[in-house]
Parts: structure tokens; sequence; C-alpha cells
């Protein structure tokens, strides 16, 4: 914990608090990233002290999502091999469901967490505070799966977990469309539970809440995630499996090398279908 280089840990009393840094730009997830990110929830669920978990943003924003510079090498082998070839498609499968694991492990800490979201969060972002079991937002904050904008079928955990927080139909449009909503929008369709006017007041909201929770015999909060979880979790994990197959059959295609270039170029995709 020590040695943290995109997220850091602060403990007050029985809550944690758990802060992205980056260090790409609007806390954008890296490789540290998905590294660390199993390894503190893994151990904060094992510290018996920690009772609840606030999750948020260093600055102005909670995560831009995937940081696509520092991750585009591993896809590299991929997207340039020949399309038939099974190995580099089964080492993507492998790389992926070790993202979507480390996900996961914030929706299987048995300690309550809450993500106070400022800014935005996009992408990766949403799938992190998806896997949260409460989140809060300040009045700038703006949400977006915005995967279908790069190609990319949503694969870390948002297509699973949002339906049973927002709805299918309202799912569906964020997923189709890559749109952006704001906090007035969230709070409408239960992204988010409330807002705040500022950065500093969600926080404190989110710091206030946890205590609160922390101040609850620990093994029965528990026993309520458990017991909550026991109905998603299953289904969660064979939609990640699916998607995972899914992306390793189809992610390769000219539309994906078109939104990267187009990306790096600073420029509007243009799409072919192929």
């Amino acid at each position: 914990m020590d040695q943290l280089v995109s997220l850091s840990v602060k403990t007050t009393g029985h809550v944690a608090e758990v802060t992205l840094l980056g260090p790409g730009k609007g806390n954008a997830m890296g490789p540290d990233f998905w590294r660390e990110l199993p390894q503190v929830f893994g151990a904060l669920d094992a510290d018996p002290q920690v009772r609840a978990i606030v999750l948020t943003g260093s600055g102005a924003n909670f995560s831009y999502g995937l940081d696509l510079p520092a991750m585009m090498p591993s896809w590299a082998e991929l997207l340039g091999s020949d399309p038939a070839l099974a190995e580099p498609r089964t080492r993507f499968l492998h790389d992926l469901r070790r993202l979507q694991d480390s996900v996961t492990a914030v929706a299987a800490c048995r300690k309550p967490v809450i993500a106070a979201v400022s800014g935005w969060c996009v992408g990766g972002g949403v799938d992190v505070i998806s896997a949260a079991d409460i989140r809060l937002a300040s009045a700038d904050a703006k949400f977006s799966v915005r995967e279908v904008k790069v190609a990319i079928v949503a694969d870390l955990g948002s297509l699973q977990r949002l339906v049973g927080i927002i709805g299918e139909g309202h799912l569906r449009e964020l997923a189709f469309s890559g749109r952006d909503i704001d906090a007035r929008r969230a709070e409408k369709i239960n992204l988010v539970n409330d807002v705040y006017a500022t950065q500093e007041e969600v926080l404190e909201a989110a710091r206030a809440l946890a205590e609160e929770i922390a101040a609850n015999p620990p093994l029965v909060v528990q026993g309520v995630k458990d017991v909550l979880d026991t109905a998603r979790a299953p289904q969660v994990a064979a939609g990640l499996r699916y998607v995972g197959a899914w992306n390793s059959a189809f992610l390769p295609s000219k539309d994906l090398a078109e939104a990267a270039t187009a990306f790096f170029e600073r420029r509007p995709p243009t799409f072919s279908g192929e």
C-alpha cells in the first residue's frame, strides 16, 4: 500500500478513503491503476478496522476512463495480427479478464463502497462506480458510457451492473448512443442517489454516510451486502465472461483502427461497419 502510484489510501477511524491519482490526465486508467485497484480493495476487505470505503478522484474529475495511449501497446498484436490467429485473441481475453477482475474487486469487497463523483466520469470510470454500492455526485458531474464511440462493446462491467441500477431502457440509451449526461439526469435515472452543489460537499456527504454505516455492527452490514449480491453476482459474472469472448472475437476491426487513429489525430472518426 506504501508503493501505490495510481491510488492513495487514507483511513480515519473505521472509514477508508481511496482516491484516484492518475497518473494519466483526468485520472485516466493505465496499467498501474488496473494492477493496484484489486490490491487496494483486497487489502481493505481483509482489514478488520475498515468498515466502509469512500472512493473518489483527485483534482476536478473522477476519471476520464481508459488511458488509451498507455493501454494501446497491449492491443497492438491483436490489431496488427492475422485476424484468423487464435493466440493473440486468447492473450487478449486473458488480459481483458484481468481488467474485469480489477473492477470486480470493488464489488466483491465486503465493506460498503460509496463513490463520490465530481467532473467527468467516462467509460472505465462508469464501470468502477457501477461496482460501488452507492453513488453520490456534485452538480458539475458528467457521465458517459462512451465505449461505443471508440468501436468497443463496453466490457468491464457497466453493461452488466447498470441494468440493476438504472434499468434496461436508460442503460440501452446510454450504451447505444455514448452520450454524456449531467448530474441532474444521473439523479433522475437513479445512477446517483443525491447531487450536491460542490465537490467539497459531495465528498463530505460521502464521508458522513460512510461513518453512519461504520457505526453499525460490521458483520451485519457485511451480511446485508452479501445477501443483496446473491442474485446479481452470478449474472454479472456470466455477462462478463460472454462480453470477454465477444470482444476477443470481434474487437479487431477497421472501425476500431479508425477510432484509434482519429483519437490521436484529434478528429471525428468515420466508421464503415467493417
